[in-house]
């Protein structure tokens, strides 16, 4: 039976489980680091035995693996536009990202 948590990092909140991989704003260590993140809720897949934090839950840690230190997302292109106006005006952002992988939760 598989346990799953939410973390924050950067702003944001991520439902993760033990082997998941994802993309966190940018966080400043180096490749191949441990990072542990505190626990706002953890549950196992049945949601019989949910527990929740105020804000996070006791002795609650998910711990990760830093797989990419610093990369960058692909380039999104922003536009302001008004008709009849000869106004246009283009920019450009790639947001920083590092990716993890979840090792584990301990509950």
């Amino acid at each position: 039976m598989g346990t799953f948590a939410v973390i924050r990092t950067g702003g944001k909140q991520y439902l993760v489980k033990a082997g998941d991989t994802l993309r966190v704003e940018k966080l400043e260590v180096k490749d191949g680091a441990a990072l542990k993140f505190d626990a706002l809720l953890v549950a196992d897949e049945t949601g019989k035995d949910v527990k929740v934090g105020m804000p996070v839950v006791k002795n609650a840690i998910v711990s990760a693996t830093v797989l990419v230190g610093f990369g960058r997302a692909d380039k999104i292109r922003v536009i302001k536009y008004h008709a009849k106006a000869r106004y246009k005006k283009v920019a450009g952002h790639r947001q920083q990202f590092t990716k993890i992988r979840i090792d584990g939760i301990k509950a």
